[in-house]
């Protein structure tokens, strides 16, 4: 079984950093000339996998957008995933679950056992109820050769009074961030990963739109760990950014891109793909 770091790896090296949002906001619903129905998120959700296909390695479906349709609308995400798996595409469920003891075991069962009806490739989880509440989801994800992205900085700008916060051990005297402190928790399961220049299966979410230096990350504190990095497109990092923005850590970053690529519609969505891929390469070149 290989794992899930060493297939990200490949697909980093193989199509670039563009990751492609699967995201079906009610506004590009209407835009696509879609219902705002299981079955529209469904539609949606398939023309946007026929257009990545070959085209990135990865693809992120939002949840919500499918969960708000109920049953019908998981329904239509097992369709999108299950597609966009045998296509060649590695996907991660944007779901941030995050619970404690057997709750948790059974989000961990969902979205991460082989063939369970929601299997993903990777699944974004919260460690705010600590980060040792997720350690049996680790574990899950490495016996299954998949992996978790665990919210680290995240670019929503009111998270970053909580996530930069400086939080100091009863037995010791470290002072680290929050984001710093949850990237230290997690990273064990990376193991000999992170020194033997390799990627492991378990990820942290960078969000663009910071400084991850404000937060306590710092190469070392992220080595090893593929980071997933939304941000780019819509809400402000351009792919040109990536270089300065995480330096010598580049190539493990997944760019998350969602309404600029979306709002292309379904006729030109393949060539915005295209477009914005190879803006990740020349950035890359530069």
């Amino acid at each position: 079984m290989t794992g899930f770091g060493a297939r990200l790896r490949v697909a980093l090296d193989t199509h670039g950093p563009l990751c492609v949002g699967i995201d079906p906001h009610t506004h590009l619903l209407d835009q696509w000339g879609l219902d705002a129905a299981a079955s529209g998120v469904r539609e949606f959700g398939m023309r946007v996998v026929e257009a990545a296909a070959g085209r990135v390695g990865v693809v992120k479906p939002q949840v919500a957008f499918f969960e708000r349709f109920g049953s019908a609308g998981f329904a239509a995400l097992e369709d999108v995933m299950a597609a966009a798996r045998a296509a060649g595409l590695l996907v991660i469920a944007d779901a941030k679950r995050g619970d404690i003891g057997t709750t948790m075991d059974g989000y961990a069962a969902a979205w991460l056992e082989p063939g369970s009806p929601l299997e993903a490739d990777a699944l974004t989880v919260s460690p705010y109820l600590g980060p040792d509440s997720l350690r049996a989801t680790l574990t899950t994800a490495v016996r299954h050769g998949k992996g978790v992205f665990v919210l680290a900085a995240t670019s929503n700008p009111e998270a970053a009074s909580l996530q930069t916060a400086r939080t100091v051990d009863v037995a010791s005297t470290d002072d680290q961030t929050v984001a710093e402190r949850v990237a230290r928790d997690v990273s064990w399961v990376n193991g000999s990963a992170a020194f033997d220049g390799g990627l492991g299966p378990i990820g942290l979410v960078v969000g663009a739109t910071v400084d991850r230096h404000e937060f306590g990350l710092t190469d070392a504190a992220l080595r090893g760990a593929p980071l997933l990095a939304p941000g780019f497109g819509a809400q402000g990092a351009a792919p040109a950014d990536l270089p300065r923005l995480f330096g010598a850590l580049s190539p493990n970053v997944v760019a998350s891109e969602s309404r600029s690529i979306l709002s292309a519609g379904p006729e030109g969505l393949a060539a915005r793909i295209d477009e914005r891929a190879a803006l990740y390469r020349r950035g890359s070149d530069a």
